[in-house]
């Protein structure tokens, strides 16, 4: 059995920071690549960040570029995403997501339970 726990959400008024992470614990192998999504209200859930297992190469969404950072710790089996500058549309549920293969070497994809941020104006 492989979660995902996230943490670090909450209030924050705009221009303020907030730093999630996500820690990946069971029966975990090996990660491959991981990834924050985020899901408004009557919107679609969509990618906000990814990185690769090793790091070497992240992927931002337009709307959060030179903002957000995403990073890994591989020994903690955790992924961070800074967020600085927060505005008001960053207003949304967070999920982590990943690909892990297991002990038994199946790969699975994963979702974290998600974790509110909330900007206010």
């Amino acid at each position: 059995q492989v979660q995902l726990v996230e943490s670090g959400g909450g209030l924050v008024q705009a221009g303020g920071s907030l730093r999630l992470s996500c820690a990946a614990s069971g029966s975990i192998f090996s990660i491959n690549q991981m990834g924050w999504y985020r899901q408004a209200p009557g919107k679609q859930r969509e990618l906000v960040a990814s990185i690769t297992t090793s790091g070497s190469s992240t992927n931002y969404a337009d709307s959060v570029k030179g903002r957000f950072t995403i990073s890994k710790d591989n020994a903690k089996n955790t992924v961070y995403l800074q967020m600085n500058s927060l505005k008001p549309e960053d207003t949304a549920v967070y999920y982590c997501n990943a690909d892990i293969r297991d002990l038994f070497m199946g790969i699975y994809n994963y979702w974290g339970q998600g974790t509110q941020v909330t900007v206010s104006s």
